[in-house]
């Protein structure tokens, strides 16, 4: 299917631009044009948002934002990582993902600003999103949900993350997570698998995703650890998943890799293609109408998960 017609403005508008892609640009002017892009979106209604502190194994503090689609105190809670490949993206540049997925989903979804490379390289950002979700539901962070229902969720790098802290509470105990919403996540740190050559260029290439291992990676031995490499990891016993996808995105083939494998692993697990669609859009209704049928199916699986009775 080809590209959306929306989409494939974008892709020529920006290439006559002349502006240069994220990886020639250094990190702090990347970091500026992601926040901008994102900054110029309308944000949609929600009950309330509440921005907190929350406290690393280290002791600094991340920034942290919870968005509240109603009012109560049983609502279920999402701990949820933006993507920007481990390098750029904020709490403010996912700020209406985050707020259409609380509302479609009807769960409390608190946004976490880990540490980002290159200033802090992996597993910095593994531990705090770790620490992220211990603190969410510990009675210190006081923040009015039914921590006994808890998700983790995450889109491209914070996919990454997601998928990392539900085999770290699998195998060291801590928060027992009722669901992994992965959005285009990313699974390997192997481009010759991880990546559909067709698309290179479609709002990542692949020089642009070296760049962003080689800003987050300690040391070329992390590329085979599996709180990075999730799909290398042993996946049985995770907790169910969904897994979010764009048919014309680029790193595709490690969101299908990784459904394919929790599936053998016994793991159970829905996957949700968007025709036609490019990485990045999850969120993005304003832009592409045809983005609210992924965030209604992700809403409605992670409803579903944290529903009450189980």
């Amino acid at each position: 299917m080809p590209i959306d017609p929306i989409a494939q403005k974008m892709l020529d508008d920006a290439k006559a631009s002349g502006r240069p892609n994220a990886h020639l640009l250094p990190v702090p002017t990347a970091r500026e044009n992601f926040e901008n892009t994102f900054g110029a979106l309308a944000k949609p209604d929600i009950f309330r948002t509440v921005d907190v502190s929350i406290p690393t194994r280290d002791g600094v503090q991340l920034p942290g934002r919870l968005y509240l689609p109603s009012e109560g105190s049983d609502l279920p809670l999402t701990v949820y990582y933006h993507g920007g490949g481990w390098l750029l993206g904020s709490i403010d540049s996912h700020d209406v993902a985050t707020r259409l997925l609380a509302v479609a989903s009807g769960s409390a979804v608190l946004s976490v600003g880990y540490r980002r490379g290159p200033e802090a390289r992996f597993p910095t950002a593994v531990n705090d999103a770790i620490d992220a979700l211990e603190w969410a539901v510990s009675p210190q962070a006081g923040l009015g949900v039914d921590t006994t229902r808890v998700a983790v969720a995450g889109d491209s790098a914070g996919g990454n993350l997601a998928a990392a802290v539900a085999l770290h509470v699998r195998d060291a105990g801590g928060p027992a997570l009722r669901h992994q919403l992965l959005v285009y996540p990313v699974t390997t740190t192997d481009l010759t698998r991880g990546m559909d050559a067709e698309y290179d260029g479609v709002m990542l290439e692949r020089d642009e995703l070296q760049w962003h291992q080689d800003n987050y990676l300690s040391s070329p031995e992390a590329a085979s650890d599996p709180r990075v490499n999730v799909l290398a990891a042993d996946l049985k016993g995770l907790v169910e998943a969904t897994v979010i996808l764009a048919e014309c995105d680029p790193i595709r083939p490690q969101g299908e890799l990784y459904a394919k494998a929790l599936a053998e692993a016994g793991v159970s697990v829905e996957s949700h293609l968007t025709p036609g669609l490019v990485h990045g859009f999850f969120g993005l209704d304003e832009v592409f109408p045809t983005a609210n049928e992924a965030m209604t199916f992700a809403g409605k699986r992670l409803a579903q998960a944290l529903a009450s009775a189980r």
